[in-house]
């Protein structure tokens, strides 16, 4: 009786004592990788949307995605790999380009075809913002990161094309 109670004990000391150790992984992670991400966010959105520097990009933008060689331009200038990293926080470049592109496409200025590539057009720099932190989080080796964030942003600069052109091919057809 007393040797299973031991074990009971044990066992259940052993539980409680890794969900504390994940609990304190998991503050120490959150405060050193993501609560800093989110300051720098908030700061980026904030520049972004307090200087009117996305609605003005996004405004030049808009005029791009009424043919597919338009939003093949539009995604290759959103996803250069300088330029994702800003573009991502909040997403307020796809935001307000996708409301734009949706009232054009609303008007019948832009087919309806296009609404599926022009999606893909305008979100290449998605995820390029939080690439660091993701590889913080994964405790990718400094090396890593200095490989790893040019990388991906250099294969969403490839693949957002791409994204566009499929996005073209199954859209044919749906207007």
């Amino acid at each position: 009786m007393t040797a299973t109670l031991t074990r009971i004990g044990k066992g259940v000391g052993t539980v409680v004592g890794t969900m504390f150790q994940a609990g304190r992984d998991a503050v120490d992670t959150t405060i050193k990788n993501v609560i800093p991400f989110v300051a720098f966010v908030a700061f980026v959105i904030g520049i972004i949307q307090g200087t009117g520097v996305g609605e003005w990009l996004a405004n030049q933008l808009s005029g791009l995605a009424s043919s597919l060689i338009g939003l093949l331009i539009l995604s290759v200038i959103i996803g250069l790999p300088f330029l994702s990293p800003v573009l991502g926080p909040g997403a307020v470049i796809a935001q307000i380009i996708g409301v734009l592109l949706g009232a054009e496409i609303g008007a019948g200025d832009i087919a309806p075809a296009l609404a599926l590539p022009a999606l893909w057009a305008i979100n290449p720099q998605v995820g390029c913002d939080f690439i660091p932190v993701g590889l913080a989080l994964g405790e990718a080796e400094p090396e890593t990161v200095e490989v790893g964030v040019p990388a991906v942003l250099f294969s969403r600069m490839i693949t957002g094309p791409l994204a566009v052109v499929i996005g073209y091919v199954f859209s044919i057809g749906l207007y």
